[in-house]
């Protein structure tokens, strides 16, 4: 199927996808912020400049979109069907560069936890959950941990 828009227009889009700020990474610190955790935001000299920083648990946060970090099995990584080579090979650098990202920061004694963008989405009454995450002692986690349905 052909793009319903043209390679401008398409250019234009992709142009003002953010990589910080978004409405997902709003959410989050106004939520933790509500609930008395206190943060740094994407700290320039730790490795893929977490959107998050607790400093305190020594933990990393990132906020990752399920489009362009393939959260697995979620409704919203699908493929584009246009130029699928360069999209999948896309995909695998950015997966590459998160695990590399992330080893990184255990290496150097952070705790890493992922918050996948369908979670905010879809389970934002369960968001407390986000709690155990952060006062775990797990060097690695996601949350949710398995990637919620759309509702119909």
């Amino acid at each position: 199927m052909a793009d319903h828009v043209d390679i401008a227009t398409r250019s234009k889009i992709m142009r003002g996808v953010k990589s910080k700020n978004t409405s997902p990474e709003v959410s989050v610190r106004r939520y933790l912020h509500c609930h008395g955790y206190r943060f740094r935001l994407h700290r320039k000299d730790l490795p893929g400049k977490p959107d998050l920083i607790l400093p305190k648990y020594r933990l990393a946060i990132f906020i990752h979109g399920c489009f362009w970090h393939r959260h697995e099995e979620c409704f919203y990584s699908s493929t584009p069907k246009t130029r699928t080579e360069f999209w999948i090979n896309k995909f695998k650098k950015n997966k590459e560069r998160d695990s590399f990202q992330q080893k990184k920061l255990i290496d150097m004694g952070w705790r890493v936890l992922i918050i996948w963008q369908c979670g905010i989405r879809h389970e934002r009454k369960s968001l407390s959950s986000i709690f155990e995450k952060i006062e775990s002692n797990e060097t690695f986690s996601e949350w949710p941990e398995s990637a919620p349905k759309p509702a119909k």
